[in-house]
């Protein structure tokens, strides 16, 4: 981006650059602005107004997600007026809001309630019973949505729509009614939607949540470890965070959940699909190979030696070879190797096997 201009932040003259919003040249110079609606993977939505700072010369309080930095702009992000805002605003969506705890049931943290305690809002103010219909009878295995918990950011809606581009979920009804619904009110397996879990993975409050977390936290999320690795089910290579389940001893225990990393970090961008959110369970699943087997001379299935599993695999490849021919063989690797050991097995298939009918799923 080129540079566009200068403005005044909090006094201080800073340079921004063309299209940036208020919001995020106030991220770089790492002046705090909060936000329950914002992403920046979505456009700008100004939903939520708890964004919102005062630009000299205007009346009213303007959204910073929002506004487009402008040359010789003047903006102030703290005072007294944008305190007692916040704090009101807040103290209004806890009044519509039906977890008070600071994690919500799946252990996802709950930033609304994060965010009040933070800037003093009210929390006596009473609560409103809500209007808004959930969805009980939705059979799917991984996303739940509770409407005591929604806010109407609408940060699912659109990231289904701006980054998935499946539009499975939408904003039906309306005034106090208004809820996250789908067409039809269907069941998400009967809509368009992929389970990619984004919408968990944006939701402010918890409202999505997962369904088959492995454990129920009783604690925030965040303190969970969180183990950095690449997604193995094919060859995207997406980054992904492991929430692990420490155990009594100290020792690592099973994994709890998978999140993305944030944003704007990883080349997938905090994006995951189903596989790589919730395809999780077989790490420590019963049925999990951890040994060779191989077929013994009365058909059944024993644990062998790497050695012995390799050997006889080239035995039996070599067999067939003699019998039919080289291109009676065809080896088909796996997306979750590395480009290197890909690479050996088209070796292997070409220099040791003399065939080239080999192939992965990962090629490009």
């Amino acid at each position: 981006m080129s540079s566009e201009g200068r403005l005044t932040l909090n006094g201080i003259d800073v340079p921004f650059n063309a299209g940036e919003t208020v919001l995020d040249v106030a991220g770089r110079f790492g002046v705090e602005i909060p936000t329950l609606c914002h992403d920046p993977r979505l456009d700008p939505a100004g939903a939520c107004r708890t964004c919102l700072v005062k630009v000299d010369g205007e009346r009213r309080l303007t959204p910073a997600c929002a506004r487009r930095a402008e040359a010789g702009m003047a903006v102030t992000t703290e005072s007294d007026r944008i305190e007692r805002h916040r704090r009101t605003l807040l103290s209004l969506y806890l009044t519509d809001h039906g977890d008070t705890d600071l994690t919500a049931a799946t252990g996802v943290p709950n930033q609304l309630i994060q965010m009040a305690d933070r800037y003093g809002a009210d929390s006596d103010w009473g609560a409103m019973p809500t209007l808004r219909e959930g969805r009980t009878h939705d059979a799917n295995p991984y996303i739940s949505f509770d409407p005591e918990t929604c806010i109407l950011c609408a940060r699912c809606v659109r990231y289904c729509d701006e980054v998935e581009g499946v539009s499975a979920i939408t904003l039906a009804s309306r005034g106090a009614e208004t809820t996250v619904s789908t067409a039809d009110r269907a069941g998400l397996l009967d809509t368009s939607c992929e389970m990619c879990g984004g919408c968990i993975d944006v939701c402010p409050t918890g409202a999505m949540g997962e369904k088959q977390v492995l454990a129920r936290p009783t604690k925030p999320e965040q303190e969970f470890e969180k183990v950095r690795t690449t997604c193995n089910y094919c060859g995207v290579g997406c980054q992904l965070d492991l929430c692990v389940e420490r155990g009594d001893d100290g020792d690592r225990g099973r994994i709890v959940k998978i999140t993305s990393p944030e944003p704007g970090t990883t080349t997938n961008d905090g994006n995951l699909c189903v596989k790589g959110r919730f395809a999780y369970d077989f790490v420590d699943h019963p049925d999990r190979l951890t040994a060779p087997l191989a077929r013994q001379a009365d058909g059944s299935l024993a644990e062998v030696s790497w050695e012995e599993a390799l050997r006889r695999a080239g035995e039996g490849l070599l067999g067939v070879k003699a019998r039919h021919g080289a291109d009676a063989l065809g080896l088909v690797s796996s997306s979750r190797c590395t480009v290197e050991e890909n690479y050996l097995v088209q070796k292997l298939s070409r220099a040791i096997f003399g065939t080239n009918n080999c192939h992965s799923c990962a090629a490009t």
